[in-house]
């Protein structure tokens, strides 16, 4: 299931609690960031345990264009996880809406 950057736009505008992650490389975090949790897309498999008491709980994924943000939220679906969104277009399609 996706979400669209104007929604997503308009949920942090409200201050809304999100579970929001980025699956960027750290560098490219540093470089811009939208406020998301930082987990590398080769990382994840990694953070399973952190990320599971979120399994029913929607997750919101993004990266640069919605590619690897697309993965991430394949792989945790494989992984039993039932809410994942990935942001359409990613932080460039956020960051047109400036």
């Amino acid at each position: 299931m996706d979400i669209t950057v104007e929604e997503l736009k308009e949920r942090l505008e409200k201050g809304e609690d999100i579970n929001f992650y980025d699956v960027r490389e750290e560098h490219e975090y540093e470089e811009d960031n939208l406020g998301a949790k930082l987990i590398p897309l080769g990382e994840l498999p990694d953070h399973l345990d952190e990320l599971e008491p979120l399994k029913d709980e929607e997750i919101i994924i993004h990266c640069r264009s919605g590619a690897r943000s697309g993965k991430a939220a394949r792989f945790l679906e494989s992984q039993g996880f039932n809410n994942v969104r990935n942001v359409l277009g990613g932080i460039l399609a956020y960051r047109e809406l400036e």
